[in-house]
C-alpha cells in the first residue's frame, strides 16, 4: 500500500480528509519516479488498486501506464477518514478552535471513528488479495492515503511511523476459503528517499497517543 504524491493541500499544509485535492506538479513527478522503481520490482504487480479520491487515482494512473498494466480498479473503501470539520483547515486554525487537541490526538465528532475506517480499510484489502490469488498473481499495489495506512498499521499491532508520499507499507496475506488473513510487513519505501516532509496536515489517524507507539516499541 502506498499514499499518494503529494497533492495541492498537502504543499499549503491544509487537513484534507475526504477532500478532492488532486496531484501537484511535483506529486506527479514522485509518481513518475517512483513508477520506474515499482517496474525493477519483483514480484511483478499484477494489479493497482486506489481510492476514489484525485490525489490517490491520479497517482495510481501514472504508475498504472508505467508498469503496463490495465486502468486502476478504484474502490471508495480505500479513501482517506472523514475529517468532518477539520477539513480545509492548516494546523494553525484547529488550534485556535480546538486548543490542545492535536497534540492529545483528539478529534471533533464529525471526525470518522478510527474502528469505522479500519474495517472498511480491512474490508477492501481482503478483497484485492482475493482477486489476486484468483488471478494467480503475487502481488497487487493499493494506492492510498497516510491516515488510513497509519489506522491499519495500529491495528495490525505495528509501530504507527509516518509515512512520506510515495512510501507505504507492505501487507501479505493467506487468502482461504475466500477470505484474506492480513499480516503487516516491512515499511515500503520504492524510490529509497523521502521528496516531502512527512505527513501533511490530515494524514494522522488520532485515537491513540504517540506513548501507546513507545510502549510498543519498549514491549519489542
Amino acid at each position: 500500500m502506498l499514499r499518494h504524491g503529494q497533492s495541492e493541500w498537502n504543499a499549503v499544509r491544509r487537513w484534507q480528509g475526504t477532500a478532492d485535492s488532486p496531484l501537484t506538479v511535483l506529486g506527479r513527478e514522485q509518481a513518475a519516479t517512483t513508477a520506474r522503481v515499482l517496474a525493477t520490482l519483483r514480484p511483478r504487480f499484477g494489479e493497482v488498486w486506489t481510492s476514489n479520491l484525485r490525489r490517490a487515482s491520479q497517482t495510481a494512473s501514472v504508475i498504472a501506464r508505467t508498469l503496463d498494466i490495465a486502468q486502476p480498479i478504484v474502490d471508495a473503501r480505500l479513501r482517506e477518514a472523514d475529517a468532518g470539520e477539520w477539513e480545509g483547515l492548516t494546523p494553525e486554525q484547529i488550534d485556535l478552535r480546538w486548543p490542545g487537541w492535536l497534540e492529545a490526538h483528539h478529534r471533533p465528532a464529525t471526525f470518522e471513528p478510527y474502528p469505522a475506517v479500519v474495517a472498511r480499510a480491512t474490508e477492501a484489502l481482503h478483497d484485492v488479495a482475493a482477486r489476486a490469488v484468483r488471478n494467480d498473481s503475487p502481488a497487487a499495489l493499493v494506492v492510498a492515503h497516510s491516515g488510513l495506512a497509519r489506522s491499519l498499521v495500529r491495528h495490525l499491532g505495528g509501530i504507527d511511523a509516518r509515512i512520506p508520499n510515495l512510501g507505504g507499507v507492505w501487507f501479505t496475506a493467506s487468502v482461504i476459503d475466500g477470505r484474506a488473513d492480513l499480516v503487516l510487513g516491512d515499511v515500503f519505501d520504492p524510490a529509497g528517499v523521502v521528496v516531502t516532509g512527512v505527513d501533511a496536515p490530515g494524514e494522522d489517524p488520532g485515537e491513540e497517543t504517540d506513548e501507546t507507539d513507545a510502549e510498543r516499541t519498549a514491549e519489542r
